[in-house]
């Protein structure tokens, strides 16, 4: 893909938008690093003293960028339309499979983003990070959910997606087998916990006290 072209009045959320691409292709070498700037501003024919305003929070809000990119390439390559057609485990499995497909090309700089997001002083971040995609992703599945249910289901994924890049970096299998394998093995337990989860709340739903019910009874004794 060629380097996208930045205008001469380009604002710096443009600037940022166009570097954004161009980081983890230097990150893999220069680390999350002011040099990874330089190298993408190089690449765009930008000022890299310019460039280096775009991220004054640093490496996490260079990562943060480039990780919310790969929330908008994932939903651009899987319209909603697309996924209306298949099933619930299916639309999971297709939003996460399509995250490593675009991360592939990119392990070494993941592998990097990850190692500094794990820091004791960034672990919150990297729980919000997670988070966040782990709810553009059920979004896209079709997900409407505004009870606790909300939070479970972005909580379990999360864990999920953290757990399948674990496998997915030391992957060398072919086309990522094995790393797709464990993906459906854990996407099929949160099928059944969201099957147990159900039927667990219908029962109980089931054995609440219910007026009318009671009433109902009184009037209409059974036996």
């Amino acid at each position: 893909m060629a380097a996208q072209t930045v205008p001469e009045d380009a604002t710096l959320d443009e600037i940022r938008a166009a570097l954004v691409p161009e980081l983890p292709v230097n990150a893999a070498f220069d680390g999350w690093t002011p040099k990874a700037i330089e190298a993408a501003a190089n690449t765009l024919g930008v000022d890299p003293d310019v460039a280096r305003l775009a991220f004054p929070g640093g490496a996490v809000e260079m990562i943060d960028a480039w990780f919310a990119h790969v929330d908008e390439q994932m939903e651009a390559a899987l319209p909603a339309e697309t996924l209306s057609e298949m099933k619930i485990r299916e639309r999971i499995t297709a939003l996460v499979e399509k995250r490593l497909e675009i991360l592939a090309p990119e392990r070494e700089a993941l592998r990097r983003a990850l190692a500094i997001l794990a820091m004791p002083h960034h672990i919150a971040r990297a729980g919000r990070l997670g988070w966040r995609s782990a709810d553009r992703m059920w979004r896209r599945a079709g997900d409407t959910a505004t009870d606790y249910n909300h939070y479970t289901k972005r909580g379990i994924l999360a864990g999920v997606y953290a757990a399948t890049i674990t496998v997915f970096l030391d992957d060398e299998s072919e086309d990522w087998a094995d790393t797709r394998a464990f993906l459906a093995r854990r996407i099929e337990g949160i099928m059944r916990f969201e099957k147990t989860k159900a039927k667990f709340l219908g029962q109980t739903r089931d054995r609440r006290f219910n007026p009318s019910r009671l009433i109902g009874r009184l009037r209409y004794p059974v036996g």
